[in-house]
C-alpha cells in the first residue's frame, strides 16, 4: 500500500475509534519533534493493525484494554476505555477482559485497571449527562 493511502486509512480509523477532539488535540499538539512517532503511529497501529477488517473494532478494543491493563499502560488505558464508546465495547466487554488479565497477567494489574476503567466510565457518565 502507497505510504500517503495508509497514513489517510490510519487517519480516518484513529479518528474513527479515538474521536475527533481527541485526534485534533493531539495533532494541535505535534512538534516537530514527535512528528515522526505520530506519523509511525498513525500509519503502523491505525492504518496496518486497527484498519484491518479480520476481527470487529469491538474485539481490537478489547484485546487493546487487556495488553494495556496487562503491561501497566494506565494513561493510554484510560484513553481506550473512553474510545469503547465508538468501537462497540461495553462496560461488561471491559471486565470481561480485564478478568482475563487478572489470570494472564496478574490480580494486582486487573485490579488496578479496574480501578481506572471505573474513574473513566463515571467521568464518561457524567460528560453525557447535561
Amino acid at each position: 500500500m502507497h505510504m500517503v493511502d495508509l497514513t489517510k486509512r490510519g487517519m480516518a480509523i484513529r479518528r474513527k475509534v479515538l474521536g475527533d477532539a481527541h485526534v485534533d488535540r493531539a495533532e494541535a499538539a505535534k512538534t516537530d519533534f514527535d512528528a515522526p512517532f505520530q506519523a509511525l503511529i498513525t500509519d503502523a497501529a491505525w492504518g496496518h493493525v486497527w484498519a484491518r477488517d479480520t476481527i470487529s473494532l469491538r474485539e481490537r478494543s478489547m484485546l487493546t484494554i487487556a495488553l494495556l491493563a496487562g503491561l501497566g499502560n494506565d494513561h493510554e488505558l484510560a484513553m481506550h476505555i473512553r474510545a469503547t464508546r465508538h468501537t462497540g465495547a461495553s462496560e461488561a466487554d471491559v471486565m470481561e477482559a480485564l478478568l482475563h488479565v487478572a489470570i494472564y497477567a496478574g490480580v494486582p494489574r486487573a485490579n488496578h485497571a479496574i480501578k481506572i476503567a471505573k474513574e473513566t466510565f463515571a467521568a464518561m457518565a457524567k460528560e453525557e449527562t447535561p
